[in-house]
């Protein structure tokens, strides 16, 4: 049975993606800070877990090195960590962008590291996520905006660098998708209505629109593709429809 990986599997989209992937017959080790979450959550699909910290790459191998021995191999990684910020660049202090690269860049590019060690010998499928942000201009997105597009320039160097050894690396851009992170956007009537504006085909995503196609991603039946960027955004980042 394949075996994934899924780093920040307790928020929204990474849940709807282990959710998925266990109901396709996954053999999973799900990844998280919050121990008691991820406890409660892995014991709801009765799959593995490891608790610990995605921005740290050391701790990020422990987990995927924890999988091989537990599995014998490891045939995929996602890595769904993130954070939301919607600030001017003027009002968005230095610890504030800190963090949003720590907990998008770094744990992206922890992913890759963990990738190398543990798919190397028979290749795999690396998984992360970037926005419709760092596609189209959006006010007050300037630092996740940045983080997310560096994640973008990764994904197609990391995808060139460890294609010979048959890793393939690709990232999912979404637009608003209904998610713990981003609740004070959609649960507020007049956001929620302009937010769905911004999108062509009239309504925000869902963490299974997502998973659906992470899992599409990590499905070895599609290897022929690496270094895509894939937009799950409605039209946003490409469609202008007034």
């Amino acid at each position: 049975m394949p075996v994934a990986i899924v780093i920040g599997a307790t928020g929204g989209i990474g849940a709807a993606i282990a959710r998925l992937l266990a109901s396709r017959g996954y053999r999973l080790l799900l990844v998280s800070h919050s121990e008691e979450k991820l406890q409660a959550f892995a014991g709801e699909l009765d799959v593995q877990y490891f608790t610990a910290d995605a921005t740290q790459f050391d701790e990020v191998e422990a987990a995927a090195k924890h999988a091989q021995d537990l599995f014998g191999h490891v045939d995929s990684i996602v890595n769904c960590v993130g954070s939301l910020i919607l600030k001017p660049a003027h009002l968005t202090s230095q610890k504030e962008l800190n963090s949003t690269i720590s907990l998008n860049l770094n744990t992206a590019f922890a992913a890759i590291r963990a990738a190398n060690a543990v798919l190397r010998d028979s290749g795999g499928s690396v998984v992360l996520f970037s926005s419709a942000a760092a596609r189209v201009g959006l006010a007050n997105h300037e630092a996740i905006a940045a983080a997310k597009g560096a994640i973008e320039g990764l994904v197609k160097s990391a995808a060139a660098t460890y294609a010979g050894k048959k890793i393939r690396v690709n990232a999912i851009a979404p637009g608003l998708i209904e998610t713990p992170l981003t609740e004070a956007i959609w649960s507020r009537p007049r956001s929620a209505e302009a937010s769905k504006a911004m999108h062509p085909l009239g309504r925000l995503g869902k963490p299974e629109d997502c998973a659906s196609l992470a899992c599409w991603l990590v499905d070895p039946q599609n290897s022929w593709i690496t270094g895509q960027i894939i937009g799950v955004d409605g039209g946003l980042a490409t469609l202008k429809t007034s």
